[in-house]
């Protein structure tokens, strides 16, 4: 059997090793324990565990590719394999991360070195994955699902019975008429099989795109190639740079025709590669580095921001874990949450109070912390803590802090200067933050004996009750358990209760107040204005009700289209809010802060989002989306092997509530290799610099809920047009493991989002 691409360029030992296969033990706690043979599939893409007791249909789900990998974390780090700590060598163990919600894989190594080549190759191979060129992706392509997947009898040829598994593998339902005749075509020796290369030949003519095609044919003078100064006119109707050197330097990265490279021409493969490239990614390059001015006041940045972060599922019954933070953390989380409690042992823990879900130890999510704060990010990481703790292991938090989050931690001002604003995320580079209680006189006020009450809140919803609720004419006083170790550390992000726009510019700046959502929604819909203004100098962080037992999410626009910095959401839970958060800190080198729109950033600012005559931000806007095709979607009911997709493509415009709307195209009936609509959707925005674009593909039932394929969701403001200003553009998701792009009529997207289905 032939190997993969990748091996011929990776051909070393680590590769030799994995595809010979180690005996490692999987690790899921201290009680389970299980031996498995993990192995490197000739593909060099996929890595099987292998259990002998596993039945096929197990089998196949005891897969991953390096596609699949976040990242790789060496030695005991996870929770699991920390408890084993004392019985297992550290350098033998290592965990793979994954993407999105799967478990992390933990595993324990024979040996040392053994460890180290599984962490090397799949490193090795996860860096390669992610640069690969177009021409490897497609010659990886037909690979990897003839020789593996629908070669039945595994000799290395396929009859016409094998080929039609092949298509309905590739969720593609060819006409039998087509399908023949294709097959007849490509094969070429004519003994009704195809060999290796036929077999390619007939995968690469599936892959054709008469789209480009046509494309190239409108600007090839003669049909057959393109002059440099034919594909500079390509390139100035797109917008690109068009000048002469720049086409030249296309020619010689994308062109794999020798004779044509030499004479500076680019033939229709050439093109084709080049259009299926990443420099026609509809994301705005530039806005995938850190390019906004980072020197303004926190208050003028969304902020990436987590809720229960500690938590993997549900919040009454799901485990508690560190885990949660890592995968939060390196998606450029740049706010995480904490509730802590007294612990045993004068210890204090993490969980949510009261229910049923699982504790973690507060020192291990700190130094957790530590190890991860900004591995994805350089800019400043706020740790929100909910503190239940007593005054005793509350001074326990404090010095674990300091200890393990050393110079890192914030524990006084930047400068003695009378705080006018909060410093900007650049002077905090590299810094933690500690949102929490303040002794301060005037939170409440002073007793009898003169001493100087402040607020050990279990939660900011129950102090803010606690001020509303008490009498007139007596001071809201609450009980004086807060540490002074503690209080100390609170520094930029001081936790109070929220007063009112009264007094709107005499607060502090370094006071910060939380919201539930129906109190923000409740002043966002009310006060607009007033509360715009309130978050161009204060912070506020917005959190889930706590109603939401599923850990569901709320909708986070409403929450941006005010101005909110922190808007907080359950990053375990999957969906179309979630999808919303990735995009809207997308841009700007996802470092988990994006500059809001100068009109939030004023304190003197007219500004309503529910204003829908005009005024500052309003900007008329007309969006025009052609949706042209799209390629080797996923197959939804995988376990279903005939099972082909209908797709169908919505488009949504998430903004203030007058530019919230979507539009679709018409299905089609069972393709989801390459389904063509060629519909042409108008949007009219009238707050872009808000907007955020989410490109929905869904498989279309008629009996029931439509299930959802991917989405991708970017702001307006990064969106690259095509010609005419219209963006047109062709959606790709990865079949499997394979990374793939889209069109855009040379603008594409690189790849959907999928996650579990979620209710729309």
């Amino acid at each position: 059997m032939p190997t993969m691409q990748p091996l011929n360029n990776l051909a070393n030992e680590d590769i030799r090793v994995m595809m010979q296969g180690s005996n490692m033990v999987k690790v899921r706690s201290s009680r389970w324990q299980k031996s498995r043979n993990v192995r490197l599939l000739e593909d060099g893409l996929t890595v099987w565990c292998e259990s002998t007791k596993s039945s096929r249909r197990a089998k196949a789900k005891q897969t991953f590719a390096a596609t699949e990998v976040e990242c790789i974390r060496e030695g005991c780090q996870s929770e699991a394999l920390r408890r084993l700590s004392r019985s297992v060598h550290d350098k033998q163990c290592f965990t793979v991360v994954f993407r999105g919600a799967r478990k992390s894989l933990d595993l324990v190594c024979p040996s040392e070195a053994e460890a180290q080549c599984w962490v090397r190759g799949l490193r090795t191979l996860k860096e390669y994955v992610a640069n690969m060129s177009q021409k490897e992706k497609l010659d990886q392509y037909p690979a990897q699902f003839t020789i593996q997947r629908a070669d039945q009898n595994q000799d290395g040829k396929m009859s016409y019975e094998e080929v039609k598994r092949l298509l309905q593998m590739i969720n593609i339902d060819l006409s039998e008429q087509y399908a023949r005749c294709l097959f007849k075509r490509c094969d070429r020796s004519g003994d009704d099989r195809l060999d290796h290369i036929e077999i390619e030949e007939f995968c690469r003519e599936l892959l054709r795109r008469p789209e480009l095609d046509a494309v190239f044919r409108h600007y090839s003078s003669n049909g057959c190639v393109l002059a440099t100064a034919e594909l500079r006119d390509f390139l100035g109707d797109q917008g690109e740079d068009a000048s002469l050197k720049h086409a030249q330097s296309l020619i010689l990265t994308y062109e794999l025709n020798e004779w044509a490279q030499k004479n500076q021409l680019m033939t229709q493969n050439g093109f084709t590669m080049y259009m299926l490239s990443q420099e026609n990614d509809v994301f705005n390059p530039d806005h995938g580095r850190v390019h906004q001015d980072m020197s303004h006041p926190l208050a003028h940045y969304f902020i990436s921001s987590s809720h229960n972060t500690y938590l993997t599922k549900d919040q009454v019954t799901s485990a508690s874990s560190t885990e949660p933070y890592i995968r939060a953390l390196n998606q450029g989380c740049r706010c995480v949450e904490l509730d802590c409690w007294d612990g045993d042992r004068g210890e204090p823990v993490i969980y949510h109070g009261h229910t049923l879900t699982s504790k973690v130890p507060f020192k291990e999510v700190i130094e957790t912390i530590a190890q991860y704060a900004f591995k994805a990010s350089p800019y400043p990481l706020i740790l929100s803590l909910e503190n239940h703790c007593s005054v005793e292991q509350q001074a326990v938090m404090a010095k674990n802090l300091r200890t393990i989050l050393g110079g890192k931690l914030l524990t006084r001002p930047l400068t003695s200067e009378p705080l006018t604003d909060l410093p900007s995320p650049e002077e905090l580079r590299g810094r933690i933050l500690i949102k929490g209680k303040k002794h301060t006189p005037h939170l409440a006020q002073l007793g009898k004996n003169g001493s100087c009450a402040s607020f050990s809140s279990s939660s900011d919803e129950e102090v803010a009750n606690a001020v509303k609720n008490a009498p007139k004419k007596e001071p809201a006083k609450v009980s004086l358990k807060l540490s002074p170790e503690l209080s100390e550390l609170a520094v930029y992000c001081r936790s109070v209760p929220f007063r009112g726009f009264e007094n709107l510019f005499e607060n502090p700046p370094n006071e910060m107040s939380s919201f539930s959502e129906s109190e923000a929604l409740r002043l966002i819909k009310d006060s607009g204005k007033l509360f715009a203004r309130h978050n161009s100098r204060q912070l506020s962080r917005i959190y889930p009700s706590g109603q939401r037992l599923q850990s569901s999410n709320y909708d986070p626009q409403e929450m941006w289209n005010g101005g909110c910095q922190m808007v907080a959401l359950n990053f375990q839970t999957p969906g179309e809010q979630m999808d919303l958060n990735q995009g809207r800190f997308l841009p700007n080198g996802r470092c988990g802060y994006v500059l809001k729109p100068s009109f939030l950033c004023s304190p003197t600012s007219n500004f309503n989002p529910e204003n829908t005559g005009g005024g500052p931000g309003h900007i008329p806007t007309q969006l025009t989306i052609r949706i042209i095709s799209a390629q080797q979607l996923p197959k939804i009911n995988a376990d279903k092997f005939s099972s082909i997709v209908d797709p169908q493509v919505w488009v949504e415009i998430h903004g203030v509530a007058i530019d919230n709307t979507k539009g679709k195209t018409h299905r089609i009936d069972n393709n989801g290799f390459n389904p063509r609509w060629d519909c042409t959707l108008g949007f009219q925005l009238q707050v872009p610099e808000l907007a955020l674009v989410r490109f929905v593909v869904e498989d279309h039932d008629h009996t029931a809920k439509n299930d959802f394929v991917g989405q991708f969701t970017l702001p307006f403001t990064s969106l690259r047009t095509g010609a005419a200003q219209t963006l047109a553009l062709l959606i790709i998701a990865p079949q499997n493991s394979l990374p793939t792009c889209s069109f855009a009529e040379g603008r594409w997207f690189q790849s959907v989002t999928r996650h579990p289905l979620h209710p729309r």
